[in-house]
């Protein structure tokens, strides 16, 4: 197909795209949440309780991270890292992994990550959300809402390659051969 007949039909795609997020947010403007405990974490200054961790914000991302052992995980906070103050702005946000806080911490800094930090080793906390299965742990994003004394989840999704969080997908894909067996790496 010429260039200029694919962008064309390229863009009618993302056209579609498009509106298929408008069909999603009026769906999830209608979720009914799910209530969950206040769970209790590690952070880099001990025991933190997810009530905590929304700070002045009514709303919390929970990015369910596996590790300094996952490159894909790594990439996804690098890119995290960058939209941090963005997403601030509108709401709290923290990585939660298993790795012990002192481990979270040399990984974090080595990276140069910003956002806050907690373990939720020996926590039934990715189980519960749907992070943890028999094969080990997932990664993801879960959207916590306080209102009042209560905690609710709102939202979630998995992460893994092509998802809209992670910005690298979408520029491999409009190379010719895409991705073509890429993967991400600690260094390059």
């Amino acid at each position: 197909m010429a260039y200029r007949d694919t962008v064309v039909q390229l863009n009618e795609y993302r056209a579609q795209i498009t509106g298929l997020r408008g069909q999603m947010r009026a769906l999830q403007s209608g979720i009914e949440p799910e209530t969950v405990p206040d769970y209790a974490f590690m952070g880099q200054g001990g025991a933190v309780r997810l009530s905590e961790l929304f700070g002045d914000k009514q709303d919390l991302f929970v990015i369910h991270n596996m590790g300094r052992g996952c490159v894909y995980c790594t990439m996804w906070a690098d890119g995290f890292n960058g939209v941090l103050p963005h997403l601030e702005n509108r709401a709290a946000f923290a990585v939660s992994s298993p790795d012990a806080p002192e481990v979270q911490k040399e990984f974090a800094d080595s990276r140069g990550w910003r956002f806050k930090m907690i373990s939720h080793q020996n926590t039934d906390f990715a189980a519960d959300m749907g992070y943890k299965t028999e094969r080990g742990f997932m990664p993801g994003v879960s959207v916590f809402r306080k209102d009042g004394g209560q905690i609710m989840r709102v939202s979630d999704t998995g992460l893994g390659p092509d998802d809209d969080f992670c910005a690298v997908w979408h520029f491999l894909d409009m190379l010719p051969a895409g991705a073509d067996g890429w993967r991400p790496r600690y260094a390059y």
